[in-house]
């Protein structure tokens, strides 16, 4: 198993948490995995981007055209970082405006759902329905349930379910 994934938004967004996520299914699947993130101003709403290698890889940063997956949850993000995802790569984007990628309006659904902070959540779950990342649902559900507080467990799995369920 090879897979690498950028994940990119604003601070805040839980560009972070994400990237911890992808790390920890790795390691429970027993794989290898790097992360690197680069944050540009992030405590004020600046663009981050982290980086995340599963497999048997020497460095942790993902060049050009070289991601399989991008998760973006801003979407003016996509023209700073659809460049990383390889021509046939799959991009999974928080919009409310359909392009030539997978989009789903993951911040109103958190929002309607109550917790806006789960958007980050919602857009992972839709992007695993799709089948774009190296771990499935159980697992995922899994490492949310080691990863989240224990106030933010029940929020997380439901915007998990929101994105997974979403059609």
């Amino acid at each position: 198993m090879k897979q690498q994934l950028i994940v990119s938004g604003t601070g805040g967004q839980g560009i972070l948490f994400l990237t911890r996520f992808f790390a920890e299914a790795a390691m429970m699947m027993r794989l290898e995995v790097l992360t690197s993130e680069i944050h540009g101003m992030a405590m004020r709403g600046g663009t981050v981007v982290s980086h995340v290698k599963v497999g048997p890889f020497k460095s942790p940063l993902v060049r050009e055209g070289q991601a399989d997956v991008g998760l973006i949850l801003s979407k003016q993000n996509v023209p700073l970082h659809r460049s990383l995802v390889k021509p046939d790569g799959l991009i999974f984007v928080n919009s409310d405006v359909a392009g030539d990628y997978f989009s789903i309006d993951a911040s109103k659904l958190a929002i309607d759902a109550g917790a806006p902070a789960m958007t980050n959540l919602v857009l992972l779950g839709f992007a695993m329905k799709q089948h774009g990342l190296f771990c499935e649902a159980d697992v995922a559900r899994e490492v949310l349930t080691r990863l989240s507080p224990r106030a933010h467990l029940e929020f997380n799995l439901k915007g998990f379910d929101i994105g997974y369920t979403s059609t």
